[in-house]
């Protein structure tokens, strides 16, 4: 029987940044770690750790090496956890504490788990795995509550981009509360498109180029040709991590127009000033924000004087008191 190994050491938030922004978690080959940085404790949120998981058993340089990825467990001298799962271990650990959710009109719930049957709610599976994004976190909480909000305020979009999709659930959602979009949903992580892919098909959403179809790209922020070409955008959806939101700031900029909604999640409540003044300086104003514990989600909207294809030249005015401003 094939055995998984799983080294496990406590991180910071901060450490658990870096492995995201690093890519660390992307397996490139059936002996390659797969590295996953995760919260304990949503009312500790500096509280993460750090699992690794490998195909053959952790030697002590591999072990040594593991502990470069947390310089707080080092300090504390806290030696990795190293245990041996079957491969169904493996399954069932990356579904455990994964009960049913409602947020806003999703019931989002594993395989493992039976739809829910009230018909004013929409169904969608999503089974833990290899790519970020199961629904089960304040952030992706968030961000589906705020799609709802959106929604029952009357908002309509036509041409939606979601990246950094993960599992594809943001899109997913998207595509059931405006099916007559084009939607692109994209991802750095290799394995995160093919999973989004393959939970497109157990979600019976239509992939592809067209109206009511969900195209996948593989992609670095906005980079890829198909991103660009579809470009401006009515709708943006960014759940990543404060720093690649603050980075990305031009990017989805450039690919937005006069009153492009913008999705913002990922961040803590520490980090929300720093990331609103870089959409600010961008253009956008801060309408809503949907905070769940430490973890908000913001809803900008592109201004006016800041349309699609300005002028290089033209000058930004002050930042006026009301671009902070929520509705």
């Amino acid at each position: 029987m094939n055995r998984t190994w799983k080294v496990s050491l406590p991180c910071t938030r901060a450490e658990a940044d870096m492995v995201a922004e690093d890519q660390l978690f992307i397996a490139g080959s059936d002996s390659t770690p797969t590295i996953v940085a995760s919260e304990i404790d949503s009312s500790s949120p500096d509280a993460w750790v750090i699992d690794v998981y490998c195909q053959i058993e952790p030697d002590a340089a591999l072990i040594d090496n593991l502990l470069l990825l947390s310089p707080s467990a080092q300090a504390a001298a806290f030696q990795p956890v190293v245990e041996m799962l079957d491969d169904e271990d493996w399954v069932t650990l990356s579904q455990q504490g994964l009960e049913p959710l409602r947020a806003g009109r999703f019931h989002v719930h594993t395989s493992s788990d039976q739809p829910s049957a009230d018909p004013k709610l929409t169904n969608l599976c999503i089974d833990a795995g290899q790519a970020f994004g199961t629904g089960h976190h304040e952030t992706t909480m968030g961000c589906l509550q705020s799609l709802d909000r959106l929604k029952k305020t009357g908002q309509r979009f036509r041409n939606i981009a979601d990246v950094g999709t993960g599992t594809g659930l943001l899109a997913f959602a998207a595509h059931h509360l405006w099916p007559d979009a084009k939607i692109i949903a994209s991802d750095i992580d290799p394995i995160a498109v093919a999973v989004t892919g393959e939970n497109a098909g157990q979600n019976a959403i239509p992939l592809g180029n067209r109206r009511s179809q969900i195209r996948l790209a593989q992609s670095n922020g906005l980079d890829h040709p198909a991103l660009k070409q579809r470009a401006p955008y009515d709708l943006i959806i960014a759940n990543i991590l404060a720093g690649p939101l603050v980075s990305l700031a031009p990017q989805i900029a450039a690919a937005s127009t006069t009153g492009t909604v913008l999705l913002l999640a990922g961040l803590l409540s520490r980090q929300k000033a720093e990331v609103v003044r870089a959409y600010v300086r961008e253009g956008f104003r801060l309408r809503h924000t949907q905070l769940d514990n430490e973890w908000p989600s913001l809803t900008l909207v592109k201004s006016k004087k800041y349309g699609w294809r300005r002028k290089a030249h033209q000058k930004k005015s002050p930042l006026a008191p009301d671009y902070f401003g929520e509705i």
